[in-house]
């Protein structure tokens, strides 16, 4: 076997036809050892390699004949000196950062921890048990895959939906599906799931984290899972527990597949990634990967005591984004993401966490600066959770521009005007206007807001109208896991009923926040299952739910079919009125030639609110005229948009009110009803209209969508 020095770039294993290059880097180690493996099922490496160079503190050689499918790992040799931060530990086998695909998870064993558990020092002792049976192992690859004519569909972000799903938890129910395909990523790209979307109407899919991750030890020994997969491994290779085959070469190649089968229809692909913090966990935590390959580069340590993590996630700890080879880690994989696997964009987890420099958020920051000036990433869709566990860590409204937000403001203010809260009318007249006062001083656009009422996180859309408290118990933990707050919407009987009045109750509720949001401005995310009348019997955090509990849905009772029609309704309305998928925020002033404010706000009586009106705390119930003139919107390609009025009436109360419908700005004479959640369907079919200045009787917790008559359309 010929060995030479070969290259530190790039990182990772990268196979060249003859041979494998290894480069890994680590600024302490002061020897480092390549691991050849013969199968999964070894106990022990058939060889190992010293890598024979070390260029700009990467380590690196060229092995011969060394093909696509062998797997490896690392021994790093150093200082074992928790107090100083470093814990090298060459009795350990260790997965390349860079790993392109994973040949063997890892299977928890006591051996995988660096010190010796049990004894009284703690984690200051090291252990010299080999962990070779145990750990995770790489896997070389080839990257060669034929894309043919696939490109991005660029769909622009004010006529985006994003629909946010669990790859296994999408399909694994899904009867149309051969078995095999069931929770795969083949099943996501399937016919029968793309007919779902299409039909549904969104444009982008943004997947739960589908990066390579570890199933937390304590979750193991319960008999449970880590569903959700926030507990990242590896930040370059897709999770081989999706793939139809335990073939990691083959799960990258069908990761590809479904990336371009999705394009193929026009659906984006957005992944949703963890780089916040990794598996290993806090001081306790094994020796997997970067904790043993330069623990003092890698993580954020407390500088009092080197010993122990700074923890901004709740997960243990914090990767160190103060150094540039962290920041080349993550812009290396995400620019891989894009670039090799053909993805549209990112959610990032926590990203709070990511912008801290010293340990405040910095709008500043070098992670921000890396990504604005990046050719390939600048240019695809961020998305940010804006917080983290930290002090300071709540940065909604605060990220730069080419960002868009999760808006937890959304979420919490939507929540509380339809479970009937009051005072809440000036901040819901804002939110549902697209956020201005969070967006908008920043030249940010209102699709920087992404609007959602459910997640993955939480309850459901249904649960959230049948429960008062959370009920988590399937997760161990004592049902003390899980956000604790009382969600109560006084919709009735504690979880399921046989009561037709709640039952009544409880779906129209689920309309509204449906309605509200798609018809809202900004970006609608909706929650894998919502539109469908998915529940987890009031479990809030269903993280370690691999089972029916947590996945979709796809037999339906009748009330289950009537409420995806009603979404689907809900999104052909959306796509169909320019005045709801705004590129620019609303001036709330007439434009020149006019006395009509393109938004304009109004009380039930048909005046237009005023200061006196918004600060009452009783207001639960008010309208919002949108009028967009033709020339005050073009379209991308500088053609016009056609003008319309819309008025969108809310009513939290649970009393009808009858609300006079105001004058239009295009002089019709008649309001045409386009949505009314407290109708069938059905109802709407042969058409209803009011005239102006007449009274429309708005239900009792219901929501309206009309639309102005011009004169010449009148009868």
């Amino acid at each position: 076997m010929k060995i030479k020095p070969g290259k530190p770039y790039p990182l990772g294993a990268t196979w060249d036809g003859e041979g494998t290059n290894f480069a890994l880097f680590s600024e302490h180690a002061t020897r480092v050892e390549l691991c050849l493996f013969d199968d999964a099922n070894a106990w022990e490496e058939r060889s190992r390699i010293p890598l024979p160079e070390r260029t700009d503190m990467v380590w690196h050689g060229w092995v011969e004949g060394i093909t696509p499918g062998q797997l490896y790992g690392y021994r790093v040799h150093g200082p074992y000196k928790p107090r100083q931060g470093h814990r090298f530990n060459p009795a350990k086998v260790l997965l390349d950062p860079y790993a392109r695909a994973i040949g063997r998870p890892l299977c928890w064993s006591d051996e995988l921890f660096g010190y010796r558990l049990g004894d009284p020092e703690e984690d200051l002792s090291r252990d010299p048990r080999d962990s070779a049976p145990y750990a995770p192992l790489a896997a070389v690859v080839d990257s060669a895959f034929d894309w043919g004519d696939d490109a991005p569909p660029g769909t622009p972000w004010h006529e985006t939906v994003i629909y946010e799903a669990h790859v296994r938890g999408f399909t694994r129910l899904h009867p149309g599906l051969p078995a095999p395909q069931r929770g795969t990523y083949s099943g996501l790209a399937s016919d029968a799931a793309i007919q779902h979307l299409k039909a549904l109407g969104v444009t982008a899919v943004e997947l739960l984290p589908v990066h390579q991750h570890a199933i937390d030890g304590h979750l193991v020994k319960h008999g449970l899972s880590n569903y959700w997969g926030y507990n990242t491994l590896s930040y370059f290779a897709p999770d081989v527990r999706f793939g139809v085959s335990a073939d990691p070469l083959a799960t990258i190649r069908e990761f590809k597949s479904m990336v371009k089968r999705l394009h193929r229809a026009g659906i984006e692909v957005i992944l949703d990634v963890v780089y916040n913090h990794t598996a290993e966990g806090s001081h306790l935590g094994p020796t997997l990967s970067l904790r043993g390959i330069d623990n003092v580069c890698y993580y954020r340590l407390v500088d009092e005591e080197r010993r122990y993590y700074q923890d901004f996630t709740g997960c243990g700890n914090t990767l160190n984004m103060q150094h540039p080879r962290v920041l080349q880690l993550i812009m290396d994989s995400l620019r891989y993401w894009v670039q090799e696997m053909h993805v549209d964009g990112f959610r990032f987890d926590l990203a709070s966490a990511l912008a801290r420099e010293l340990y405040a958020v910095d709008r500043l920051s070098a992670f921000f600066d890396i990504i604005h000036q990046d050719p390939v990433l600048s240019r695809v869709k961020l998305i940010a959770e804006p917080w983290d566990l930290g002090e300071g860590g709540y940065m909604v409204g605060n990220f730069p521009v080419g960002w868009t937000e999760w808006n937890g403001k959304y979420r919490d203010a939507l929540r509380r005007f339809w479970k009937g809260d009051g005072g809440l009318a000036p901040e819901v007249a804002l939110r549902l206007a697209g956020s201005p006062d969070l967006y908008e001083d920043d030249g940010r656009a209102p699709h920087a807001s992404i609007n959602f009422v459910t997640c993955h996180d939480g309850f459901t859309r249904r649960d959230l109208v049948s429960y008062d408290h959370k009920h988590n118990e399937a997760n161990k933990e004592g049902n003390r896991d899980g956000d604790s707050h009382n969600n109560s919407w006084n919709c009735g009987a504690e979880g399921d009923t046989d009561d037709p009045h709640v039952q009544a109750l409880r779906l129209r509720q689920m309309r509204n926040i449906m309605a509200g949001l798609l018809l809202s401005q900004g970006v609608p995310m909706l929650s894998g299952g919502d539109e469908v009348g998915r529940s987890q019997r009031g479990n809030n955090n269903v993280y370690c739910q691999d089972n029916e509990l947590a996945w979709h849905p796809w037999v339906l009772d009748a009330w289950q079919q009537d409420f995806l029609t009603f979404v689907q309704r809900c999104l052909a309305v959306r796509r169909a009125h320019p005045a709801l998928q705004r590129r620019r925020f609303w001036k709330g002033r007439p434009p020149a030639g006019s006395h009509f404010k393109d938004l304009a706000w109004f009380e039930p009586s048909g005046r237009e609110m005023s200061g006196a009106a918004w600060r009452q705390d009783f207001v639960r119930c008010l309208g919002m005229r949108l009028w967009t003139d033709a020339i005050d919107e073009m379209d991308l390609d500088g053609g016009r948009v056609t003008g319309e009025t819309l008025l969108l009436l809310l009513n939290a109360h649970h009393e009808a009110i009858p609300f006079t419908l105001p004058s239009a700005p295009d002089a019709a004479t008649t309001w045409e009803v386009v949505l009314d959640t407290s109708l069938d369907p059905g109802d709407l079919a042969g058409g209803l209209s009011t005239p102006t200045g007449a009274g429309y009787d708005l239900k009792g917790r219901s929501l309206a969508l009309l639309r102005s008559r011009p004169p010449e359309r009148s009868s």
